[in-house]
């Protein structure tokens, strides 16, 4: 038989799974809250037809545990959460009020990764620039502006990189159907 909703997102608990995983089950645009375990869908963002999204993976991990020790909480951001929701709502991601108050901690345990994210920011106009959980992936959003070849031939030469992935924003129409192209 098939397991139930309900059944997989209690999976999520498994620490092998992780507690974000139960995202995947949404649609595809949730307000996650706790650990990333407290999904509530919301109704799709709106998103600029065509957006690019650049994956850039350096050619090592972080530790969690040692991201989430590094973390100074008295300098976690103050921005509302339901105020920041409200912004990706209304504006979808044609906003600069991005936030991952673990960025901070990943960049003193791997300094580089900052520097990594200083040159994707800085060089080649995206439009929004920001690590994704606790790294050491970071997503830029938009095309570059010197081109796709330079700016990948140039991140390459400059670090040490595992990849560089373009993709798009994907959503589900409905939790019976798979995930398609915003």
């Amino acid at each position: 038989p098939r397991p139930l909703l309900e059944d997989l997102i209690r999976w999520g608990d498994d620490p092998v799974i992780g507690s974000d995983a139960t995202f995947f089950l949404s649609e595809g645009t949730a307000y996650c809250t706790g650990r990333g375990e407290i999904v509530t869908p919301i109704e799709g963002l709106p998103i600029k037809e065509g957006l690019s999204v650049y994956l850039v993976k350096p050619n090592y991990g972080l530790s969690t545990g040692k991201v989430f020790k590094a973390m100074d909480l008295s300098a976690l951001s103050t921005v509302d959460p339901e105020e920041l929701l409200q912004t990706f709502k209304d504006k979808g991601t044609s906003h600069s009020s991005w936030v991952n108050d673990l960025e901070k901690p990943a960049f003193t345990v791997s300094p580089d990764l900052s520097e990594l994210k200083d040159f994707l920011a800085t060089e080649w106009g995206f439009e929004a620039v920001l690590m994704s959980g606790s790294g050491s992936t970071i997503f830029c959003l938009g095309d570059p502006s010197g081109g796709s070849q330079d700016f990948e031939a140039a991140t390459k030469e400059k670090f040490d990189i595992e990849g560089i992935w373009k993709t798009s924003f994907m959503r589900r129409p409905s939790p019976t159907e798979w995930y398609q192209e915003v």
